[in-house]
């Protein structure tokens, strides 16, 4: 909703600009222009781009053994994810989104028979009660029945989330033993091994470290920066390939934006919930499955490891280990959900060409080097939709024929990362080479508020 009325936002600004701009007279005077430097040009790239990939990215909770240099490490390595293959982690959000929203209708329909069990324990409280204090008494007990369940201790999107990203820590004999996914917190509040987590969706943002102010202001930088390139156009003001490839940061960003915004933002502690059972162990409700199917590919598993986790494609065993993936991926999605991430990713990955397309004819030193950007971006384009079928044809070849298309395969993330590095290298090294007009502004845009 709030993507929509940005959105529309959008479009009748750029509506209105164009109207004005049809109904210009030889006699219209050009907008109020003014000087910008390269030192302002930079700060408010790398400022957006800071945006897109840093406080757009919603990580999972990590282990509680884990270091706070550990923690920054995996922050960076996916920040560097996050610029080279952009349209990954868009994957990655639209699967936990819908991966969210199927954990929150197994919730509410699960919460039925609850209800009635309570319900009936109730009735049951009432057999004991005799004469006149039986209304009183029903109706005290109703009264605090429906009190411990307000809307505030209801399942909501942003406990799937929460659970999703590794929120619930099962501790056995006082110590992590286990993170729980969704349906093992069900199973174990029906055997009655464990307390349902009785924690409201106020408590869960209170660990957040973002809120819709921070997370307003970071929309609102991206939007300045998007709206100031549409002027520039509109007035056929240069621009630089730097702020086009920010640009194509700065449209994904919305959408991840949109699908992270019920998820909670570095949380760095999950919530514990113990072992109440004296009768059963874990192991005895809980299925482990310590195989990983990953490592049969040997050193080329973490090159497939974060692409196969962010589709979803396979099965990620579950294990003891004291949290979920870095790229969560162990709920199966039913129905045409299983097929919207992958696809979402490769349409991702076409309008990201397609904005870096539109730097083809800009101002570059050479025309090698403009050559390189154009067959740099066709690669970006096209590359994830052949490694798609190339991965959907393997699965129907013999093994000897899956190992040369696992070659090929790993040959298409090369050239990959190799054309994503050089549009990343030209975005800064064409710098040097500027046209007059790319140093001038529009005097308005530089009213609005903004990070520069």
């Amino acid at each position: 909703m709030r993507l929509l009325l940005l959105s529309v936002f959008l479009h009748y600004y750029l509506l209105a600009i164009i109207l004005n701009t049809r109904t210009r007279t030889d006699s219209f005077e050009a907008p109020s222009l003014s000087t910008r430097t390269l030192w302002s040009i930079i700060s408010s790239s790398v400022l957006t781009l800071f945006a897109c990939t840093y406080s757009a990215i919603h990580l999972n909770i990590p282990s509680p053994k884990d270091s706070p240099g550990g923690i920054l490490l995996r922050r960076l390595g996916i920040m560097i994810v996050a610029l080279i293959a952009p349209e990954l982690i868009i994957t990655w959000a639209m699967r936990q989104w819908l991966s969210a929203r199927q954990v929150t209708r197994q919730f509410k329909e699960s919460e039925q028979p609850d209800d009635h069990g309570l319900i009936a324990a109730i009735v049951g409280q009432l057999e004991h009660v005799e004469g006149e204090d039986h209304d009183s008494t029903f109706k005290k007990l109703f009264k605090d029945y429906f009190s411990e369940q307000s809307e505030d201790y209801t399942w909501t999107q942003t406990h799937s989330f929460f659970v999703l990203m590794g929120g619930f820590m099962l501790y056995v004999d006082e110590k992590p033993y286990h993170t729980l996914q969704p349906d093992e917190v069900l199973k174990l509040i029906r055997d009655r091994c464990i307390d349902a987590p009785n924690l409201t969706a106020k408590q869960i943002h209170d660990k957040s470290k973002g809120n819709a102010i921070s997370k307003g202001l970071i929309i609102l930088q991206v939007a300045w920066f998007v709206m100031q390139l549409i002027t520039r156009a509109i007035y056929r003001l240069k621009a630089t390939q730097l702020e086009m490839g920010t640009l194509a940061f700065a449209v994904l960003s919305f959408i991840t934006y949109g699908l992270w915004w019920d998820k909670p933002f570095d949380v760095q502690c999950p919530h514990p919930v113990y072992w109440k059972s004296t009768e059963s162990r874990p192991e005895n409700h809980i299925d482990f499955n310590e195989k990983d199917q990953l490592a049969t590919l040997g050193i080329l598993a973490p090159v497939f490891r974060p692409i196969v986790e962010m589709i979803g494609w396979g099965d990620i065993p579950t294990s003891r280990k004291p949290q979920v993936p870095a790229f969560d991926g162990s709920i199966k999605l039913k129905g045409l959900d299983r097929v919207v991430p992958p696809l979402a990713g490769l349409l991702i990955s076409t309008i990201f060409g397609a904005i870096h397309r539109m730097a083809w004819f800009f101002a570059f030193p050479t025309n090698q080097k403009q050559e390189l950007w154009s067959m740099s971006v066709v690669a970006i384009t096209f590359t994830p939709w052949f490694s798609r079928l190339l991965l959907l044809t393997g699965i129907l070849v013999p093994s000897i024929v899956q190992f040369v298309f696992s070659l090929i395969f790993l040959l298409m993330v090369i050239l990959y990362i190799t054309t994503r590095t050089v549009l990343l290298v030209f975005m800064f090294t064409t710098l040097r080479n500027l046209p007059p007009d790319a140093y001038e502004a529009v005097l308005w845009t530089n009213w609005i508020p903004h990070l520069a």
